[in-house]
């Protein structure tokens, strides 16, 4: 199933998802994060959409992943974090 959602992040940026998850696993199948934020190195962006495939699209575990992935591979977000991403995400499924 394929899903959008557009976010306003609070004292943040705008926050734009597509999301292809499996309804009978309740993974990402496919996504693609875009808005008005910055984030450096720019092809971190990419990275992140593959390390969220095929995640478990339960709050607490996206959060998790997100912020390993930034953590481990030193990503900069400016007017987005972890918890805002995670939350646009879910927005896509609620």
């Amino acid at each position: 199933m394929q899903s959008r959602s557009i976010y306003k992040v609070p004292q943040g940026k705008l926050l734009k998802i597509t999301l292809d998850y499996d309804e009978t696993k309740n993974v990402i199948t496919n996504i693609r994060i875009t808005g008005d934020f910055f984030v450096y190195p720019e092809e971190a962006l990419e990275h992140l959409e593959k390390k969220l495939k095929n995640i478990c699209l339960e709050r607490k575990e996206l959060q998790e992943q997100i912020s390993s992935v930034i953590s481990k591979y030193h990503i900069e977000f400016i007017g987005l974090n972890a918890e805002s991403l995670a939350q646009g995400i879910m927005m896509c499924v609620s």
